[in-house]
């Protein structure tokens, strides 16, 4: 079972703590990243996409000329496809992306890019990380005496922080996170994973039900 420091938000030690082996040291597969990373991109997709078909594009209420007698195709509307400004053929429809994976695997993507993160050394584990103001440099200040000025982190906190989530979101390349929306599209588009001890055990506790997976 692998053993981390736990530091305060000066950088300065408060101790040791073991990380649950079945969460921080699962096999790291990459074919899980990838379907559980599609699977949440496809879930943001506005789906808002449309196009007109003939039923929709404006005129062409009469014939163009008259069915027998020109000497050309005959033609019911100028609103057909094959006319210019007509109406699309098989265009996009609004519709969703979105797709299912089962719990399990999605667990189980989460467990290995956690043990990513840990078999990098780039856990830091803090104690507490707690702001009496809005203010942006005291982010910056904490960010960097952990040792992650200019990383691109991600802060994983137990429950709503409004002072630390607000003074974090102007800085780029910083995230902040609720235990409950942890999920494996954040974990890896940071190289550096910051949690507070209390995400830690909450998110252990979430990811060690279902084992088998």
């Amino acid at each position: 079972m692998a053993t981390v420091d736990l530091v305060k938000m000066d950088a300065s030690k408060a101790g040791d703590v073991e990380l649950d082996s079945s969460v921080f040291e699962a096999p790291v597969k990459p074919h899980l990243f990838h379907a559980e990373v599609q699977r949440q991109l496809a879930k943001r997709r506005g789906g808002t996409h449309a196009t007109k078909n003939r039923s929709r594009v404006s005129g062409g209420g009469a014939k163009p000329w008259k069915q027998k007698g020109t000497g050309r195709a005959r033609q019911g509307t100028t609103r057909a496809p094959q006319w210019a400004g007509g109406g699309a053929v098989f265009g996009p429809v609004p519709r969703s992306y979105e797709h299912s994976l089962p719990k399990q695997m999605r667990r189980a993507a989460l467990r290995s890019a956690l043990s990513l993160r840990q078999q990098e050394a780039a856990l830091t584990l803090v104690e507490s990380i707690e702001f009496s103001e809005f203010k942006t440099r005291q982010v910056v200040e904490m960010l960097e005496r952990l040792g992650l000025a200019g990383e691109s982190v991600l802060i994983v906190i137990a429950e709503a922080e409004v002072h630390l989530e607000r003074s974090a979101r102007n800085l780029p390349g910083v995230s902040v996170l609720r235990v409950a929306g942890l999920n494996v599209y954040d974990v890896l588009r940071h190289s550096r994973l910051v949690m507070t001890q209390a995400a830690l055990a909450a998110a252990q506790e979430r990811l060690t039900k279902g084992k088998a997976s």
